[in-house]
Order: C-alpha cells, then sequence, then structure tokens
C-alpha cells in the first residue's frame, strides 16, 4: 500500500485498511475475519461485478472461517440506479440478515450498501472492481431522492480491497469516468482558493494536501490507463482514494472534492442526461466534460481586472430575494426546483453584504488571481489527458445543444449553496458575459463548434 494512503489512514475515522496491489482479492476474508470477527458475510454485487470478482470473494471468505449467506446480486442489465429506493430494497433486505455486508462493486454498488447499512446502524467492506470515481472512502454516499441528486450522510467502509488488475480490466468507460472524476479536483481546488481569500469557507491544509498532494502523478500517465496497464493504475487508484479520505476527514462536505465542474454534472444528472444509453452515461464522464468548461471559463476570467469592479453598479442591479428566487424557478422544473430554490437562497447576499464581498474582491483579487493561476491547468492539456482513455471532451457527445450547455453555465450555481467560480462571476456582474465569450468565434467551444 502507497505510504500517502497509509499516513491517511491514521487519521481516518472510519476506514481502518486499504489493501491495494496486485492480486490482492484473496486477502477480502482475512480481512473481513480481521475486522468483523465471527460476524457472518453477505455479498452484494450485480452480476458484472459478481462474474469479475464474486466467487474468488466468496472462496476468499470461506477459507478465513466465515459464514457466508445467500449473496444478494442485483441484475447486471439494466445497469443498477444509485436511487434511494434501491437503497430502501437493499436496507430491508438485510435488515431481517444479522450479516455484515462485503460490496463488490464501485459507485453505485458501494454508495447503495454504505447508505443501507449506515441505516440499519453496520458497517460494511467493499471489494473495487473499477477504478471509476472517488467515492469509495468517501463519507457520504451520492444518491438521488425525490429526483435531486445530493450526498446523503453516512460512515465510509472500514475496509477497501482495491486489486489493480481487476481494475484495471474494467470497460474503458469505467477508467475514463474515475480520470474524469478525479481531474476536476484541478479546479475545485481554485474555487476553494476563492472561498477562501473571500472567507467563506477557509482551506483546511491537511485536508488540501489529501487530494491536492498526489493529482498530478495520478493523471500523468493516461496513455498506459488506455492500455489497461495494472502499474498505470497504482497513481490513478491512490488518488481516487486520497480524494475520498480526504472528504472521510473533513466531514463538513464534500468541497475538498468536488468544485463547479461537479455542479455541471449534477445539473445534467438531475436531469437525466444519458440514463436513456446503454450503459448510461456515467457520473464520471460529465464531470470530467464539465471539468473542461470550467477550466476554459477559468483561463478566461484570469485574464481580467477585478479590482476595478463599479461596485455601486452592480448592488444597484443586484436581484431583490423576491426576483432571485423567481429566477431559479424559472430555470428549473419538476422536483428539481424546491431543492434549488433551498440551495441558492442559502447563499443570497443582501446589499450591504454584496458591497462588503465586492470590496474585498477589489482589494484581494491579484492574489486570488496568483494563487488560482498556479493551480490550474488549460483546458486544452485537460481535454488531450481525457481524449487519450476515449471521455467525453464535447457536450455534443452526449446530446448537449450548444444552448442548453450555454445554458449550463448560468443555472449550475443554484443547484448548490457551495461558492464556486461561477457564483463569483454571477455577484460581479459578468456570468453571462463571460459565458458569452466562450461561444463566440474565438472563443473556447466556438473554436469547438457543434456539427449538424
Amino acid at each position: 500500500m502507497p505510504d500517502l494512503i497509509e499516513k491517511a489512514l491514521a487519521d481516518a475515522d472510519d476506514t481502518d485498511v486499504v489493501i491495494m496491489g496486485l492480486n490482492v482479492v484473496g486477502d477480502t476474508g482475512q480481512v473481513f475475519r480481521q475486522l468483523f470477527g465471527d460476524a457472518s458475510a453477505i455479498v452484494i454485487a450485480d452480476a458484472n461485478t459478481w462474474e469479475a470478482a464474486g466467487e474468488v470473494v466468496t472462496r476468499s471468505l470461506e477459507r478465513a472461517g466465515v459464514k457466508v449467506v445467500e449473496p444478494r446480486i442485483f441484475p447486471g442489465h439494466p445497469t443498477l440506479y444509485a436511487g434511494y429506493g434501491n437503497v430502501e430494497a437493499l436496507r430491508e433486505h438485510l435488515r431481517g440478515l444479522d450479516a455484515i455486508a462485503c460490496s463488490i462493486g464501485s459507485g453505485t454498488l458501494n454508495d447503495l450498501t454504505k447508505r443501507a447499512s449506515d441505516e440499519l446502524g453496520r458497517r460494511y467492506m467493499n471489494v473495487c472492481t473499477a477504478a471509476s470515481m472517488d467515492g469509495y472512502a468517501a463519507f457520504g454516499a451520492s444518491i438521488t431522492e425525490n429526483g435531486f441528486k445530493h450526498t446523503m450522510s453516512c460512515r465510509a467502509p472500514r475496509a477497501l480491497i482495491a486489486d489493480l488488475p481487476t481494475m484495471a480490466a474494467a470497460p474503458r468507460r469505467c477508467t475514463a469516468s474515475g480520470l474524469g472524476d478525479l481531474v476536476e479536483k484541478i479546479p475545485a481546488g481554485a474555487d476553494w482558493i476563492l472561498a477562501d481569500e473571500l472567507g467563506i469557507e477557509p482551506i483546511d491544509h491537511e485536508v488540501w494536501d489529501l487530494v491536492q498532494g498526489p493529482l498530478s502523478r495520478a493523471i500523468s500517465d493516461p496513455r498506459g490507463l488506455a492500455k489497461g496497464n495494472p502499474e498505470a493504475f497504482e497513481s490513478l487508484v491512490e488518488g481516487l482514494m486520497m480524494s475520498g479520505l480526504s472528504m472521510q476527514k473533513y466531514r463538513i462536505s464534500s468541497r475538498p472534492a468536488s468544485g463547479a465542474g461537479h455542479q455541471f454534472s449534477h445539473v445534467w444528472e438531475m436531469e437525466h442526461l444519458g440514463m436513456d444509453q446503454d450503459p448510461p452515461l456515467t457520473h464520471g464522464l460529465k464531470v470530467g466534460l464539465g471539468t473542461i468548461s470550467v477550466l476554459a471559463l477559468w483561463e478566461q476570467v484570469l485574464e481580467r481586472d477585478f479590482t476595478m469592479v463599479d461596485v455601486d453598479a452592480v448592488v444597484d442591479g443586484w436581484p431583490s430575494p423576491e426576483e432571485m428566487e423567481a429566477r431559479v424557478r424559472a430555470s428549473f422544473t419538476g422536483n428539481m426546483v424546491e431543492p434549488a430554490v433551498r440551495e441558492t437562497m442559502a447563499k443570497y447576499l443582501t446589499p450591504d453584504q454584496l458591497r462588503q464581498r465586492l470590496e474585498l474582491v477589489c482589494c484581494a483579487w491579484p492574489t486570488i488571481r496568483d494563487r488560482c493561476r498556479a493551480q490550474i491547468l488549460p483546458a486544452t492539456e485537460v481535454e488531450s489527458i481525457l481524449q487519450t482513455v476515449g471521455a467525453v471532451c464535447h457536450p455534443q457527445q452526449i446530446g448537449l445543444t450548444r444552448q442548453r450547455f450555454h445554458d449550463t453555465y448560468l443555472r449550475c450555481r443554484m443547484i448548490r449553496s457551495r461558492y464556486t467560480l461561477v457564483d463569483f462571476l454571477f455577484e460581479t456582474g459578468v456570468l453571462e458575459e463571460e459565458t458569452d465569450k466562450l461561444f463566440e468565434p474565438e472563443g473556447f467551444w466556438g473554436q469547438r463548434p457543434w456539427t449538424t
């Protein structure tokens, strides 16, 4: 196990063991027995993850003397959805069993088992099957409830088994998804710097180091990842694990690992973009596109001088609470409306508060600009990294029209109370202007036109 993960585990409240390496699935039983003693185990999988590791995990548990009850295997098709209804179904299945869950899978299976176990006051462990997301070791589960995706509070697994050959053998789209999820930590870091400088959410430097420290190495070998080289996966999986452990340590929110690029994805997910595809479009593929989108905006914004903001004009044009709420209601439909109103109004500023923030922006902008310029990568560089692994790099690839994609820049700030670049631009009165620039002929998206 890499030293970084071992060090992070020393500060982790929930996860005691991470086994990462070559051919380590056989260690599952030994780890289960070490952590849960004489408890019985139930394997949770779907048909695909069972095929990848189900029998090996079961044999390992049995060899360690663990009593294994009948597994709960979800269908492999259609793809399992991380909806709260599935949490409830799994919770009720587990309720009647005196057994600890050992899930086999990546994002959805891990999150469903995490939340269902937590609602029963139980712990669990997970065998990782793909480098597809950063939530393995995270506190909380990303679940859609009543049409609105949010992070539900629940404890992280006590143990994770990350077998590199198994993860490298996963479908290529899984790896592309994990890389997309991880690379968003770059602009998410810039968002946190922005919130830090404006006194909104101070950076926890220990948590920051857990995410940002291994990040450049984790995304450094996209060709090796595309070839399925297990050695290339070590750094990627380490980065994903560290991201999850950072959220476990921070607890306050997923801020260390999630910024505006994730908000792009959450809008599309809540509107079911790509859910009719087979298999459905993954979270990380959408996050990767959101990352490119936000980095293009960051590059443009860092060339602007915010020391000269016309504070009086911006405050005079600031919407009232009623006008702000009306904007949100006009931007969403169905079950998204009320949660979006709550999230937006939670960060609404009065005119006096806005004036104070804008005055701080005028003073702090040179420092903000320098710190954020050192943090971000060029959008074209990240675009190339994601293209190498076959990720989504253009909105048209996932069925987004030019107008719908353009509007995502304006709407994504409304679904989370978290402060990011798009909030900064909205508060300084230039969000629409800066968005429009991206779509002009010489802008980032203007140079990547939609085809007919």
